[in-house]
């Protein structure tokens, strides 16, 4: 059933035009801006605690190494 449903979606450029209608139809397109700027700043934060838990997790496995050395 899925399958039917996903073979009727339309594909390519119009279904991201059709998405871009629909998105100003229900924010409305004073409120877009905003939601992609905050969308953007979420982004943002989630890139620098990606880095960070990297970061942490390099420590953590040199210290475990020079415990165990």
């Amino acid at each position: 059933m899925l399958e039917s449903l996903f073979l009727q979606l339309p594909m390519g450029t119009e279904w991201i035009w059709i998405a871009v209608i629909v998105g100003v139809f229900i924010f409305g397109a004073k409120k877009i801006p905003q939601l992609a700027k905050t969308f953007g700043k979420a982004k943002g934060e989630f890139e620098k605690g990606k880095i960070e838990g990297d970061r942490e997790l390099k420590e953590f496995k040199e210290n475990k190494d020079k415990e165990q050395s």
